[in-house]
């Protein structure tokens, strides 16, 4: 991933809740010898640093799991808060008019070795971890034993579980640092008010708070 000096995101908190809020990641590896990427949520277990590590489950059927199987190296890519930036969000367009769209996003990507398991009670924690995460911010959690234990059983038997151990993690926060106070601000008024645009303006935000 290419980091530009001022996109470059060091502050390990703010990475590891973004993780948190964004665990739908792309897993991509090489599978005899061509690339492959899938999607699969990733729940990081103790700290996202070096030594660290995720967890995640696939189906059976999909043959992601084989890249676990010989311990291949791979990476995971988490990615949101994105937004279309215009250049009439700019108030310095009406000055100079040299200003092009781009985007603004965060993205961490984590790269490490990922191994796999078939055994049924690490499977069954990896599931419940998950859905512990997964479910916290409800009103009423659903909880893996909330379903029948005969029919958890037959759904563990269909998947594999995935552990990926850290070895490097790279994050970027591009919220149009690279532009005048003014600007950020416009980009900042052209974005909140849109609810698909919201969480990109809260780290324009955050930054001109700071």
């Amino acid at each position: 991933m290419y980091i530009p000096t001022q996109f470059a995101e060091s502050d390990a908190a703010q990475i590891a809740a973004f993780v948190g809020a964004y665990p739908l990641a792309a897993l991509a590896g090489i599978e005899d010898g061509r690339p492959v990427v899938d999607h699969l949520p990733f729940l990081c277990l103790d700290h996202l640093a070096p030594g660290g590590t995720l967890i995640a489950h696939t189906a059976k059927a999909n043959q992601t799991w084989r890249l676990g199987e010989r311990s291949a190296p791979v990476v995971v890519a988490f990615s949101g808060a994105a937004a279309y930036i215009s250049p009439s969000h700019y108030p310095s367009k009406h000055e100079t008019h040299q200003v092009v769209p781009t985007w603004n996003y965060r993205a961490v990507h984590v790269r490490g070795t990922l191994t796999c398991t078939h055994d049924r009670d690490a499977k069954l924690q990896i599931v419940e971890q998950l859905t512990r995460h997964m479910e916290s911010q409800r009103r009423e959690p659903w909880a893996v034993s909330d379903a029948p234990a005969d029919y958890i059983e037959k759904m563990l038997q269909g998947i594999v579980g995935l552990t990926l151990t850290i070895s490097e993690v790279t994050a970027k926060t591009k919220a149009s640092q690279n532009r005048t106070p003014a600007d950020q601000r416009g980009v900042l008024e052209g974005l909140r008010d849109d609810p698909t645009t919201a969480e990109a303006a809260a780290l324009i935000a955050q930054r001109l708070k700071d």
